[in-house]
């Protein structure tokens, strides 16, 4: 499930809405299409319990016909956990207000060197101090320095009695949207350098597990899930 791209992806909740009989609202003009988007596309080779859709719909299904309704033509891996409406007003503001997302990264054993793995704790401590955390951002036509540590709002490594059995698993909450964003696998390659070591192509696994509305002030951060947006339907 995770190979399969974004467009495929809205390709299938098209179907998948067509057959569960979702009253959906299309465009008007010479070629309608379903009113729907989503939050944050998630990346080819991510997997994530925490993606959002937003679509527009006639008439007022109730949650739990809504997710039975779409349960039912859902295929193997994909499946919706919930179905809510956004107050009149913040509507089409939801996805536009996206500015933060959890991660979970595990590193498979192996990966990394037996001494890192022992010393991860303190070394994560260290890299997190610096004042500046830099990495080459490469485009089609330039490469050029940035700064990334002001886009990671949280990275810390899981103890050995949460989860380890795999390896060593990292949680992060990083800059998310429009106006910032920044991939996990940019910080786990920074974090290798700074341990320098450098990780092998395709080595850990990364899970998106929640995505975050900020509806605080400017220079105010306060970050939501998109899910307290909206409200239950009955």
């Amino acid at each position: 499930m995770k190979f399969i791209g974004h467009l495929d992806i809205m390709r299938y909740f098209q179907k998948a809405i067509r057959r569960a009989d979702i009253d959906i609202v299309y465009s008007e003009g010479f070629s309608p299409h379903m009113i729907m988007s989503f939050a944050a596309p998630l990346g080819v080779g991510l997997t994530s319990n925490g993606e959002y859709m937003d679509i527009e719909v006639k008439g007022s299904l109730s949650s739990r016909e809504a997710i039975a309704r779409l349960n039912a033509v859902m295929a193997d891996g994909i499946e919706i956990l919930s179905w809510r409406q956004v107050p009149e007003g913040k509507a089409g503001k939801a996805m536009s207000l996206v500015a933060a997302a959890d991660y979970t990264v595990t590193v498979p054993r192996g990966i990394f060197p037996e001494n890192m793995e022992k010393d991860a704790s303190e070394m994560l401590e260290s890299f997190m101090g610096q004042k500046e955390i830099t990495i080459i951002k490469k485009s089609k036509k330039s490469e050029k320095e940035a700064d990334i540590k002001p886009m990671i709002y949280r990275f810390e490594l899981l103890p050995e009695d949460k989860g380890r059995e795999e390896g060593l698993q990292f949680k992060m909450q990083l800059a998310t949207g429009s106006s910032a964003n920044l991939k996990p696998e940019l910080v786990m390659e920074a974090f290798a350098a700074f341990a320098r070591f450098e990780l092998p192509p395709f080595a850990i696994r990364v899970n998106r597990d929640e995505v975050y509305a900020d509806t605080g002030a400017e220079g105010c951060r306060n970050l939501v899930s998109l899910e307290e947006l909206g409200d239950e339907v009955g």
